[in-house]
């Protein structure tokens, strides 16, 4: 199945003025798959989108660095750990996991990523929220920018693709570009790219979804 930016705008105008609530409401898009055996591990996946326009979540983000960069990251980021505070970690479980809960992405100092991956490793693994690894001195900001316009998708158990394009007080044409990056990067994830993908649908928070109409052929 094969949509355009026109189709999608529609979609998006209909599903937002359909239920109004007294709270800015989140737009999703939801994909349905089709002939994906999903008992495969091949056919899962958990991936990072790149949105091109904000998508109006407060992204929660921690950053693991030492000297010059965890000073950098403390102006950015909303929580910074160093070498000492993992090491602190390796013994206290419980806080942990608590951690892993919280944010939404990691980012680490590359020499840091072994420890990384021996304190929080089983935990962030399962999850998907591995660090993304910079080098020494990298800057943090364009990071930090990058990863508050990602959101993040699944195949797992159902095959059903569902994750937050922005909310309802965005322009349709905003949402719709946002929308076309995550279908983009499904039809890179899937075998038959397109074909796989059976029906799409838009909605608000509180509202019903809106079917997505195919581009004619």
């Amino acid at each position: 199945m094969q949509v355009n930016a026109e189709m999608l705008e529609k979609a998006l105008e209909k599903a937002a003025s359909a239920t109004k609530r007294n709270f800015t409401q989140s737009m999703e898009l939801v994909v349905k798959i089709r002939d994906v055996d999903l008992k495969r591990p091949e056919n899962r996946f958990n991936e990072l989108v790149e949105l091109p326009n904000p998508h109006g979540k407060n992204v929660k983000i921690c950053v693991i660095a030492s000297g010059q960069m965890a000073v950098e990251a403390k102006k950015l980021a909303d929580r910074v750990l160093q070498k000492e505070d993992l090491e602190r970690l390796a013994g206290d479980r419980k806080a942990a996991r608590r951690l892993a809960k919280e944010y939404d992405f990691f980012v680490a100092e590359a020499p840091l990523m072994p420890l990384v991956g021996r304190v929080l490793g089983p935990l962030l693994g399962p999850r998907g929220k591995m660090p993304t690894p910079v080098p020494p001195n990298t800057p943090l900001e364009p990071v930090i920018e990058r990863l508050k316009r990602t959101v993040r998708i699944r195949l797992k158990d159902q095959p059903t693709v569902q994750c937050r394009i922005g909310n309802e007080t965005m322009e349709p044409s905003k949402l719709a570009e946002n929308a076309l990056a995550v279908l983009r990067k499904l039809e890179e994830k899937l075998e038959k790219g397109a074909r796989n993908i059976e029906k799409i649908y838009v909605k608000a928070t509180m509202g019903s979804p809106v079917k997505v109409e195919a581009v004619k052929r």
